[in-house]
C-alpha cells in the first residue's frame, strides 16, 4: 500500500511538473514572438521613412526646377528669357540627360554698361568719372593735361548729342589712365566708389552705384545657385568696374574683367619690371600707361587668356558684344545660349527706339535672343526712381542714337 501510495505521488508530481513545463513553453513562445513583431515594426517604420525621405526629395527637386519661376519674379511670364534660360539650366544641371555641362565648364559672361547697368546718363559711368576729373574735381583740374582736357571736351560733345566720335575709345582710356596715375589701388578704388555715390543726373531717386538693372541681377544670382561661374567682361578700365560693381553684383572682383591700364611698385621709377624687385616697402600704384580697350574680339582673347573655357552663355547689348556672343554660341561642345538687351524703353530708361530695332535684327541674324526692356522687365531700377526725361518723344531719343562701338561708339 504505501510503495502504491508512493508511485501515485511520484506520476501527480510528474505531471505538475509536466503542465508547468508546457505553460513555460507557451509563454516563452508568445513571448519569443515580440521580437519578430518589434524587428518587423522597425522595418515598416524604416520603410515608411525612407518612403518619407524620397517624398521630402522629389519635393525639393521640384522646388529646385520651379526656381526660375520663383527668382526672375522681375521679369514678365511673357519674357522669352524667361522660359529659355530657366529651360536651359533645367537641362544643363540633369546629370541624367544629355545636355548635362560639368561645373566648371559653366562659364557666363556678362558686358556691363547697358546690360547690367544703365549706359545713358547721358553717358557711360567711367566717361563721366573723366569729365569729373578733369573738369569739376578742384584737386586736379588745375593739374589736368592739355589731352585730358581735350578728351573731356569731345566727352561733353558725346553728352550733348549722343553721337559716340571715332576714336574717343583710346583717348578716353589714355586720359584715365593719365588722369589718375600714381594713385594705390586702394586710394583708386575710393575715388571711384566716392564718385558712385553721387545722384545720377538723368534720374530721380538713385545714385550713380544703383542704376544696376534689378531684372538682370536676377539673372546673376541665378545662374550662381545653379553652380555658373558669372565673370563681368566690360570695355571700362578694370579697376573702374570693380570699384562700380563691387558689393552690388555678387561676384569676387577675381571675375570682373575690364581694360586695362599700367600698374607699378611706388619705388620702380623708369625701371621695367623685368628688371625690378617689388620690395617690402613697395605699393602698387597706376602706372598711367593705357594698355588695352576690352571690345569687341579684345573680349573673346581676354575670355580665353584669363579665363581658359569657353562660355556657355552670354550677355550684352551692343554690336561691341557680338564677338563675345558668337564666341559663345558657336563650335561649343555644350549646348550655348547668347542674350542681348534692347533699349526700348523710354519711360521708365533713356531708350532709343532705332538702336534697339536694330539690336533686335542683329538678334535675328545672328541667333541671339533678344530682352525688350520695356515688354520683359516688371522694373528696371526698382520702385521711387524716376527717368528725368521721360517726357521727351521718340523722334528726340532716336535722333541721338550713339553709332556702334568699332564703327563709332563704346559697348563698354
Amino acid at each position: 500500500m504505501k510503495n502504491r501510495k508512493t508511485k501515485l505521488t511520484a506520476v501527480l508530481l510528474a505531471a505538475i511538473m509536466i503542465s508547468s513545463f508546457a505553460g513555460c513553453y507557451k509563454q516563452n513562445s508568445t513571448e519569443g514572438s515580440k521580437p519578430e513583431s518589434s524587428v518587423a515594426s522597425v522595418s515598416d517604420a524604416s520603410s515608411k521613412a525612407e518612403e518619407k525621405d524620397n517624398a521630402s526629395k522629389a519635393e525639393e527637386s521640384k522646388k529646385e526646377s520651379d526656381v526660375g519661376a520663383e527668382t526672375l519674379s522681375l521679369w514678365k511670364d511673357s519674357a522669352p528669357l524667361k522660359a529659355q534660360l530657366t529651360d536651359y539650366v533645367k537641362a544643363v544641371t540633369d546629370e541624367s540627360g544629355s545636355d548635362f555641362i560639368p561645373v566648371e565648364n559653366r562659364i557666363a559672361v556678362f558686358d556691363m554698361d547697358g546690360t547690367l547697368c544703365c549706359e545713358t546718363d547721358p553717358g557711360y559711368f567711367d566717361h563721366k568719372l573723366l569729365y569729373h576729373r578733369v573738369m569739376e574735381d578742384p584737386d586736379y583740374k588745375d593739374k589736368a593735361s592739355k589731352e585730358e582736357k581735350e578728351t573731356a571736351a569731345i566727352i561733353k560733345t558725346y553728352f550733348e548729342t549722343g553721337e559716340y566720335p571715332s576714336g574717343l575709345d583710346v583717348k578716353h582710356g589714355t586720359a584715365v589712365a593719365t588722369a589718375f596715375k600714381g594713385m594705390t589701388i586702394d586710394e583708386f578704388d575710393a575715388y571711384v566708389k566716392a564718385y558712385r555715390d553721387q545722384p545720377m543726373e538723368s534720374y530721380e531717386g538713385m545714385t550713380n552705384g544703383q542704376a544696376f538693372y534689378k531684372p538682370m541681377l536676377e539673372v546673376v544670382d541665378y545662374l550662381i545657385a545653379n553652380d555658373f561661374r558669372v565673370y563681368i567682361v566690360s570695355g571700362t578700365d578694370r579697376l573702374i568696374t570693380r570699384g562700380l560693381a563691387e558689393g552690388t553684383v555678387n561676384i569676387p572682383l577675381s571675375q570682373m574683367i575690364g581694360s586695362d591700364e599700367s600698374l607699378v611698385a611706388t619705388g620702380q621709377g623708369d625701371e621695367e619690371g623685368l628688371d625690378y624687385t617689388f620690395g617690402k616697402d613697395d605699393k602698387l600704384v597706376t602706372g598711367g600707361e593705357f594698355l588695352i580697350k576690352n571690345l569687341k574680339t579684345n573680349k573673346v582673347t581676354v575670355i580665353q587668356q584669363e579665363i581658359g573655357v569657353q562660355p556657355v552663355l552670354a550677355f550684352g547689348n551692343s554690336g561691341g558684344d557680338s564677338a563675345m556672343a558668337n564666341f559663345t554660341i558657336n563650335h561649343n561642345k555644350y549646348k550655348s545660349a547668347a542674350f542681348m538687351l534692347c533699349c526700348d524703353d523710354t519711360e521708365r530708361e533713356n531708350g532709343n527706339i532705332e538702336k534697339a530695332d536694330k539690336m533686335r535684327k542683329t538678334c535675328e541674324e545672328n541667333g541671339y535672343t533678344a530682352i525688350s526692356m520695356k515688354d520683359d522687365w516688371t522694373t528696371i531700377y526698382g520702385d521711387g526712381v524716376t527717368y528725368k526725361g521721360a517726357e521727351k518723344s521718340e523722334e528726340t531719343q532716336t535722333s541721338q542714337e550713339p553709332a556702334e562701338e568699332g564703327s563709332n561708339a563704346q559697348a563698354a
